[in-house]
């Protein structure tokens, strides 16, 4: 890992932002999938973007991305490093033109993101960590301390699926008499909101993949940060089950900023 710049992984995701960006500024196609989620043409050429960016590094890592042909488990279950890569994390956004989208790339070692970069170009912010160096937003240090958050509780909650689970998650928080103030946000900036030290918690008791949420995982494991399951409490693992779907999650701090 210490051979891996994490700049470099900006730059690919940048590179990739700007093909985005080319296609978000004018009209363009959308197709469904099988589970009727969105594809653009915007997606599989940020895909292609990141994938020969990555084929071109010095260490040549398998790529396991949500607009790829997927390897099969058992193969992938001995990977021992991957890129996990999502092109374009929240397409409903992008077709709806709210500019909450996102690039996202993280490199997992044995389970754990270890490397991660979330690049939004609509909103031109970048996000990203590497183990070890600390977590950044457009190159200042993650967290933040913001004394507006002592009087509220701040949730985070998807723009686009809040589950009926997720609303009796918010509605039961103790939140130690600070008045709950709910945050609307699209794609894995979500995520990113928490690590920044905006947001107390975000609960997803609904469906991602793991692609949805490596790269800001390795934001939020720099910044004091974890995701974990919902059922039992244990921290999120990638590539360890036959099935991409992440379970129930939340994401919190692991230690008050102020």
């Amino acid at each position: 890992m210490h051979r891996i710049d994490v700049q470099e992984i900006v730059a690919i995701a940048k590179e990739a932002g700007r093909c985005i960006m080319q296609i978000y500024k004018h009209d363009f196609e959308v197709e469904y999938k099988q589970d009727k989620s969105p594809l653009t043409l915007a997606d599989r050429m940020s895909n292609d973007i990141i994938e020969r960016a990555l084929g071109r590094l010095s260490i040549n890592y398998p790529i396991l991305s949500e607009e790829s042909k997927h390897a099969p488990y058992d193969l992938r279950r001995n990977w021992k490093y991957y890129w996990l890569v999502d092109p374009l994390d929240g397409t409903k956004e992008f077709v709806k033109k709210n500019n909450e989208f996102t690039v996202n790339i993280a490199l997992i070692f044995q389970n754990t993101p270890i490397l991660g970069v979330v690049y939004a170009p609509a909103l031109d912010l970048c996000y990203w960590a590497k183990q070890g160096e600390g977590a950044f937003k457009n190159g200042i240090r993650l967290p933040y301390c913001l004394e507006q958050n002592k009087n509220t509780f701040k949730i985070v909650i998807s723009r686009s699926h809040v589950s009926d689970e997720t609303q009796a998650f918010v509605h039961a928080l103790n939140t130690k008499k600070k008045k709950k103030e709910l945050v609307s946000i699209g794609s894995s900036l979500k995520l990113c909101l928490v690590a920044e030290g905006r947001a107390d918690i975000y609960p997803r008791l609904g469906p991602t993949m793991e692609w949805d949420t490596g790269a800001a995982h390795a934001i939020l494991k720099e910044s004091m940060c974890e995701i974990y399951c919902y059922d039992d409490n244990s921290v999120l693992k990638y590539n360890s089950k036959e099935s991409l779907l992440n379970p129930y999650f939340y994401c919190k701090r692991k230690e008050k900023l102020c």
